[in-house]
């Protein structure tokens, strides 16, 4: 895929993020928070046993930041918790299929992080 298509695949996820809502009542609430740039997301997670049924996130950030968070939540759903611990920071690159710069890298990996915390409570 070329980079234009690639650029507007998160120009789309950036201005219409899929799963962008407050989950009342979550398995699991986890904030992230980019301290150098102020983009700041809450992951929510619902889980039927050991399996991710819902995944939404709430919160403000960058084009990059909210683009990855709302891939990184529909690719969680339906996932067991031991899939989930296999995504990888190049798992979301690829998600964004563009180059990220390393001053850019905090963005794309923030709801990562914080899923990664998240996990660590399952």
């Amino acid at each position: 895929m070329d980079s234009e298509i690639y650029k507007q695949h998160i120009l789309n996820h950036n201005s219409k993020p899929h799963n962008k809502e407050e989950m009342f009542e979550p398995d699991v609430r986890v904030p992230a928070k980019n301290a150098s740039c102020g983009d700041s997301f809450i992951l929510y997670l619902k889980l039927d046993g050991t399996t991710i049924q819902q995944a939404t996130f709430s919160g403000v950030g960058c084009c990059i930041s909210q683009a990855a968070a709302s891939m990184l939540t529909d690719k969680l759903k339906g996932l067991s918790v031991e899939e989930a611990k296999t995504i990888t920071e190049e798992t979301i690159y690829s998600m964004l299929g563009v180059e990220v710069t390393a001053g850019r890298q905090k963005c794309a990996l923030l709801l990562f992080r914080g899923l990664e915390e998240a996990l660590k409570s399952i």
